[in-house]
């Protein structure tokens, strides 16, 4: 049975926040013979080096043998582990781990002087706790050459007391962050299973984005897989390689992603170049691929279900597509009473994500976790993609701790055991989606009772739509220029009187209709847009509809 997943933030605070841990000591590490000079320096040596006014001394992290590194022999290596059965890692002392709560993870600070250079990029990496006990090797790559970093309890300050102190003689990494240059931030972070996340323009985490999603949104179990090796490689044109080898009961895989951190005043987020090779084990009944995971409890629209000071809460309020034809689609998230799950189809899909599109502060009203700073994200197809669809799952919730919203390609094929999967992307976190979107588009949909306001007799079976639309091809039209609203829905449900109209003291239209269901509709999907002379103006509006979740809350 699915169910929300809780955030990953609520595990380790150290990804939700830019309050950053750690204190400094001196690192007394050994140097990995052979390795090229520049690799793997940490903070303490250089900080040493120019306290005295001298080149940086060779002290590094101690690593292991140097072994051939590709992305290539990384992928062929994957496929040779998915020609054995899968073997689950073992967890020695699963008792100690559950001791790492959350308060202890907490306690639990990298220090600062451990800081591994790769290149310009600054790595700090997470321990293991109770939600992250298995453990993941980390290698720096030069010259085609990996070595793995050596775990040793000297990266971290761990407090006398704390569980964690029970696992040192099996511990190792959970996972890594890369902070910036002065180390009070990171801008992206892999922790748990194959989830990792960047902070986006405004620096502030947000959603999370997968490698693969196994039978999301099914009766079924959903599967993780995970991370289980990175290799970090810094490249002559300022930009950093992760790459990942991947394991998991149905599948293993390789994935790539190389770029760099775009923000700050000025910037528009991070952009990180994707590909994936993945080899099954078995079929697999639902694949995902560009997965990315959101939180929505209540925006604008369904305020009504949430009993909270503030007037919205949610990562993001939309998923955003451009069809392979060019189409552009605007998609409300909804909490919705059970598990709805929703597809687009599509050939060759040009992109699509999950998006924060409301950025307005007084929106939201609050400044402990500001919402309006959330990244959106958006996935734009590299290569062929073929036939398939957007997959949508929206699970109900009601708090903010869990993450309830799923999107992700689905091929039109199955995998099947055997089967090699391959797909390349580029994946922006922004403000907006990163292309010209041309059409206006939606800012705002309310949803209310039906019938004429102000009148006490109110059509308890009709709910009022209002949309609203915004965008340059708007600006200045006015009730006299034809503008038509185009309102679509199945068969049985009525649409009643639309219009549109210019929103008074703003360049927003308005699209205003009642709807009218048959008694025992459970769901009812709707299809809106603004149109001039048969010339679309606006974006569709594609709006997912509970009448008895409506109804409940008319009583």
């Amino acid at each position: 049975m699915t169910r929300p997943i809780p955030r990953p933030h609520l595990l380790p605070p150290v990804l939700r926040r830019p309050r950053r841990l750690s204190r400094r000591a001196l690192l007394a590490g050994s140097a990995a013979g052979g390795l090229v000079a520049a690799l793997g320096v940490t903070r303490a040596a250089a900080q040493t080096a120019a306290d005295h006014g001298t080149a940086a001394p060779p002290l590094r992290p101690e690593l292991g043998p140097a072994r051939p590194f590709s992305f290539e022999r990384l992928a062929g290596q994957a496929k040779a582990i998915a020609d054995r059965p899968y073997v689950a890692p073992a967890i020695e002392d699963p008792e100690a781990y559950d001791a790492i709560d959350y308060n202890a993870y907490w306690h639990i600070q990298f220090r600062k002087e451990r800081t591994v250079d790769v290149g310009p990029f600054p790595i700090q990496f997470f321990h293991e706790g109770k939600y992250f006990r298995e453990p993941v090797q980390i290698s720096l790559v030069e010259n085609g050459q990996s070595r793995e970093v050596i775990y040793t309890r000297d990266y971290f300050d761990i407090p006398a007391g704390n569980p964690a102190l029970k696992i040192e003689g099996h511990a190792g990494f959970a996972g890594f962050r890369v902070m910036r240059p002065d180390l009070k931030t990171d801008w992206i972070s892999f922790l748990g299973a194959a989830y990792f996340r960047t902070d986006g323009p405004e620096r502030q985490y947000g959603q999370s984005a997968r490698a693969i999603a196994i039978d999301t949104g099914l009766n079924e179990p959903e599967e993780f897989p995970r991370f289980t090796h990175f290799f970090l490689q810094s490249n002559d044109d300022g930009t950093l390689t992760i790459s990942a080898l991947i394991d998991g009961p149905s599948v293993s895989g390789a994935m790539q992603l190389t770029g760099r951190d775009g923000s700050g005043p000025g910037g528009k987020g991070q952009v990180l170049e994707v590909r994936t090779h993945f080899f099954f084990r078995k079929p697999v009944d639902r694949l995902g691929l560009a997965p990315l995971t959101s939180m929505f409890w209540f925006d604008e629209t369904n305020h009504d279900q949430a009993f909270d000071w503030r007037p919205e809460v949610h990562d993001t309020d939309g998923l955003a597509m451009i069809t392979g034809t060019g189409e552009r689609i605007w998609r409300p998230l909804n909490n919705p009473p059970s598990v709805a799950t929703s597809s687009f189809l599509d050939d060759n899909i040009q992109g699509f994500g999950l998006m924060q599109r409301d950025r307005d502060f007084d929106h939201y009203q609050d400044d402990g976790v500001f919402y309006n700073r959330r990244p959106s994200v958006w996935i734009e197809r590299m290569g062929d993609w073929g036939k398939g669809s957007v997959k949508l799952i929206e699970i109900p919730t009601n708090d903010e701790i869990y993450d309830n919203i799923v999107a992700f390609w689905e091929p039109e094929q199955k995998p099947r055991a055997q089967d090699e999967v391959s797909l390349a992307y580029r994946m922006t976190w922004s403000a907006h989606a990163p292309v010209d979107w041309i059409l206006a588009k939606v800012v705002s949909t309310r949803l209310g009772r039906g019938g004429v306001p102000g009148d006490n007799n109110h059509p308890r079976d009709q709910f009022k739509f209002s949309i609203d639309f915004e965008g340059p091809v708007l600006k200045g039209l006015t009730a006299r220029d034809g503008i038509k609203p185009m309102v679509s829905a199945p068969d049985g449900v009525e649409i009643i009187k639309p219009f549109a109209l210019p929103v008074v003291g703003t360049d927003r239209w308005r699209l205003i209709f009642d709807l009218k269901a048959p008694a025992d509709t459970d769901t009812v999907d709707l299809r809106a847009y603004l149109a001039r002379k048969g010339t679309p103006l606006t974006e569709t509006w594609l709006g997912q509809f509970h009448p008895k979740q409506m109804e409940t809350l008319q009583r």
